[in-house]
């Protein structure tokens, strides 16, 4: 089992999400954790929005990686949303954004907060790897392209 399909189980992906901005992108990442990871909504949200403060998570090419670090997570977590629309997200090349992969990690995490994000960014960078994303019709299908090594 890779690193990201065990912090991402399916139950914590969402296709074709219903948002218009990254705020509500933030509270609908709370509301999934709260349901499938014990987290609270309000801890979601408030880590993801402080970590944006700091400067955009957006990656470009219609990719974010919104991620933060909380004293109320005690395991790495995931989630992924499709939109279906674009949403701002302030990325670097100006583009709206519609693969939104959300990390919370426990407080002192360093190492494994940062060999996620390595292997997300590896993962998204890959025009075939973001068009499947795009076309995927299962979360099982999202899983697998994410995990893939």
């Amino acid at each position: 089992m890779s690193l990201i399909s065990e912090i991402l189980p399916l139950s914590h992906i969402v296709l074709d999400l219903d948002v218009s901005s990254k705020k509500r992108v933030f509270e609908q990442a709370g509301l999934l954790l709260e349901n499938e990871a014990s987290l609270a909504r309000a801890d979601v949200f408030d880590c993801l929005f402080s970590r944006e403060k700091l400067g955009t998570t957006g990656l470009g090419q219609g990719v974010a990686i919104p991620h933060g670090r909380h004293a109320s997570v005690k395991k790495a977590v995931g989630a992924f949303f499709r939109t279906q629309e674009p949403v701002p997200f302030d990325a670097p090349d100006g583009k709206p954004v519609s693969l939104i992969f959300v990390l919370l990690v426990p407080e002192n995490a360093t190492n494994e907060h940062l060999e996620v994000l390595s292997k997300l960014a590896g993962r998204f960078s890959q025009k075939a790897v973001r068009d499947a994303l795009m076309a995927a019709s299962s979360a099982e299908e999202v899983q697998r392209l994410l995990s893939e090594e």
